[in-house]
């Protein structure tokens, strides 16, 4: 039996400017690095909407017939840390790069799930009995969202996209995964974003603009600095909560706005009734800006929804710094991306949306030390999931794998361990 708790190497860090490592979803080895008998093809394949959309195929000589597939909304996943666990133990991998990768200023749910169908499709047609989406952060609501409406009938799926446009998913071949794993499943962009957004914004168009009663950072009202930490007061925190829905409200209504307006010009050049500034309109794509979008309060506060967590972000240990710094999520997106992806209201990738149609057997994999997902955010997905074939794993380590305290293990060989025999037991 192959020994798969393989070493694997550290994930590769970015210096932010709070002083703080963050990681991508990426490690530190090198093809070179992978078994002698792993054959490596790159794949590029159209999707149902005409895009293009790249992946790579790493297959051991004597692989089975299970492969594992990995993608993020909005990472390059193709070095992920569990791709050299899961050759080493006989399997093949799909690491799929989506359009939208590096750049998810447009970066729609509903398209980018065209591109998983590409995917799936092609390892159908190599002959693999046995097709495995992994989803790691945000993966999950990606692989997520995809299972739900791949079991969907077909008539019966998402046709328009939050903003208006169609999707083209009830025409798109959408073949039907026959297993999910969820790994430090965060509960949709949307809703990650709904629990972090800075709700004492005053003005969109002013970054400074305060409204000192929902002020996250101020000592009046809870904050406090690491080692000591923040204590929010229970009223604090509904106040908060729901300033942070109105907040997003109101930037969704501001995207459908946009929306609308370029629609209706977009209308009059059709009926040549359009003056030379509403043909330039019709053109350009405006771009949503959405400062501050990085204030949970359970990063502040460890006793909100306690775990093994440290005190910050998973962008920064010092969120009162980040929050105006230039890495938090959805920064910069169009209407459409807004709606689709970031919106907490109006997306249809909320990990607690998609699972309630997911009836594959599924793997949820919690980090115990994530600043990004957590225990309420599990409880929650698991709540809503359809599947009668269930199983919950907790392993220490922070949101990538990595270990919680100078010196210690990885979470990457248990989760992969943990993967391997799961699927094992189900396969065909």
């Amino acid at each position: 039996m192959v020994d798969t708790r393989v070493p694997v190497p550290a994930p590769d860090v970015v210096r932010t400017p709070s002083g703080r490592g963050r990681a991508a979803l990426a490690v530190d080895w090198w093809p070179s690095q992978l078994p002698e008998d792993v054959t490596i093809s790159q794949r590029t394949l159209i999707t149902a909407d005409g895009e293009v959309t790249r992946g790579t195929l790493y297959r051991p000589r004597r692989a089975t017939e299970t492969v594992f597939c990995l993608m993020h909304p909005r990472q390059d996943l193709r070095q992920h840390p569990f791709v050299p666990g899961l050759l080493a133990a006989g399997h093949a991998v799909w690491a799929q790069v989506g359009r939208s990768v590096g750049n998810d200023m447009q970066l729609v749910h509903e398209s980018a799930l065209l591109d998983v169908a590409a995917g799936v499709e092609s390892l159908r047609d190599a002959g693999f009995g046995q097709i495995i989406l992994i989803g790691h952060s945000g993966g999950s609501g990606l692989y997520s969202f995809y299972t739900e409406q791949a079991l969907t009938e077909p008539a019966r799926r998402i046709a328009r996209t939050p903003g208006g446009a169609p999707t083209k998913l009830p025409e798109a071949p959408m073949p039907e995964p026959d297993g999910l794993v969820l790994v430090a499943p965060h509960p949709g962009q949307g809703r990650l974003l709904l629990a972090a957004i800075d709700p004492s914004v005053a003005d969109e168009n002013d970054p400074f603009s305060l409204i000192p009663e929902l002020d996250p950072f101020a000592r009046d009202n809870g904050f406090g600095d690491p080692p000591e930490g923040s204590h929010y007061s229970p009223e604090f925190v509904a106040r908060y909560r729901q300033a942070q829905r109105d907040r997003v409200a109101r930037i969704d209504s501001r995207a459908h706005e946009l929306i609308a307006d370029q629609l209706a010009v977009r209308k009059k050049v059709k009926s040549g009734t359009a003056t030379e500034t509403e043909r330039r309109r019709s053109i350009l794509t405006p771009v949503i800006t959405t400062y501050r979008t990085d204030a949970d309060l359970r990063c502040m506060d460890l006793g909100l929804d306690p775990s093994e967590r440290p005190y910050g972000s998973v962008i920064s240990a010092r969120p009162a710094v980040s929050n105006f710094g230039v890495n938090g999520f959805g920064r910069l997106t169009t209407p459409e991306a807004w709606l689709s992806t970031w919106s907490g209201l109006s997306s249809n990738a909320s990990l607690e949306r998609a699972l309630a149609g997911v009836t594959v057997p599924t793997l949820l994999i919690e980090f115990t030390g994530d600043c990004s997902v957590f225990p309420g955010d599990i409880e929650a997905a698991l709540k809503t999931l359809a599947a009668a074939d269930v199983r919950r794993v907790a392993i220490r380590a922070d949101h990538f794998g990595r270990p919680l305290d100078k010196g210690g293990e990885s979470g990457i060989a248990p989760a992969v361990g943990e993967i391997v025999t799961w699927s094992q037991e189900r396969a065909k």
